[in-house]
């Protein structure tokens, strides 16, 4: 409960929007010690598992980028495999990897009668390896299109495993992760640029721009409105704030109306991928495209009687109007 608009954000943020500090601690230990003491070793345990090259494992996705709300549900990690000399082809819907013949542990994982890397084939590499250690013995372990997903009964969260090789810089200089596309074969993808832009875009507005995005986030997965993808919705976010000069405010109640109405605009488009590499990122069927940008225009109607409330110096009802924007886990007066 909160007596100011502040505090009720304040308290929004820190108990139901962003990841617990605690519960986050241990998370960051139990993912260094999957990769160290588990992952790393695979290769030694195993004459045909695939070798690695660290220098390529990255850290990814949302909780990586410090734009994961709760629940903390899964910490993705793409684990770099060595080439030893093979090569690759872009078809554009997919990317071949041919292997080297003298690459023995990647023999056995081509498509049958062929020297094509089968991508699904790495995968059970990795299912069949962590299936073994003995504190996974009682984890369930699946794979989905792109990762190995290993599920531990003593965490809340499951670790997608995503295998990966880097490319070799291309005629502009430029280099590429390889993970698997679901069909057995290969994509490209670059999430150090999701990184980059993330933290670029956050410091260039004095670190104030990722509660922001995490309460639209929460606002986004409200039964009132079809859920925005969690990476479209960061890439609206973001580009919004690249391109913004003005000053942001440290008080994201002030900055909610100017989003909200940006997306309402915004999502009815095509949206380009910031890494340049899959094109429109903006799935949606242009049907549901003008669904979610009429309730994004009215909740940033509400928004502004909320903030409008604030500015007569009438806490409680703006907080009551905050309430109906982000529902009732929002704070109420007091």
């Amino acid at each position: 409960m909160a007596s100011t608009v502040n505090n009720a954000f304040a308290e929004f943020l820190c108990d139901t929007v962003n990841l617990d500090a605690d519960e986050t601690k241990t998370a960051y230990k139990s993912r260094d010690w999957l990769l160290d003491e588990q992952i790393n070793a695979l290769p030694g345990r195993y004459s045909d598992f695939p070798l690695l090259a660290p220098a390529y494992h990255l850290n990814y996705g949302s909780f990586a980028r410090k734009t994961k709300i709760r629940p903390l549900n899964d910490i993705d990690m793409m684990i770099g495999l060595h080439g030893e000399g093979s090569t690759y082809l872009d078809y554009g819907d997919r990317v071949e990897i041919t292997i080297n013949p003298n690459a023995q542990r990647l023999t056995g994982l081509c498509h049958d009668d062929t020297s094509l890397l089968n991508s699904r084939k790495v995968m059970n590499k990795f299912k069949a390896g962590l299936s073994k250690v003995h504190q996974y013995k009682s984890a369930e372990i699946k794979y989905t299109q792109q990762a190995a997903v290993l599920n531990l009964s003593s965490y809340n969260w499951s670790f997608d495993i995503v295998p990966c090789f880097m490319t070799a810089e291309d005629e502009s200089g430029r280099t590429y992760y390889l993970i698997p596309d679901g069909k057995g074969h290969w994509m490209k993808t670059d999430p150090r640029i999701d990184k980059e832009l993330t933290t670029s875009v956050n410091q260039q507005h004095s670190g104030y721009v990722l509660n922001v995005l995490r309460l639209l986030k929460f606002w986004t997965k409200r039964p009132i409105i079809t859920t925005i993808p969690s990476y479209l919705l960061e890439t609206i976010v973001l580009k919004y704030y690249e391109a913004k000069y003005t000053e942001t405010t440290r008080y994201p109640d002030v900055e909610i109306p100017y989003l909200l109405d940006h997306i309402a605009d915004v999502i009815r488009w095509d949206v380009e991928d910031p890494k340049g590499i899959q094109g429109n990122i903006n799935r949606l069927e242009q049907e549901t495209r003008n669904r979610i940008s009429a309730v994004t225009t009215r909740y940033a109607e509400y928004a502004r009687e909320a903030r409008q409330h604030e500015t007569n110096g009438d806490h409680k009802a703006s907080i009551k109007a905050w309430q109906d924007v982000f529902g009732p886990s929002f704070p109420s007066f007091v």
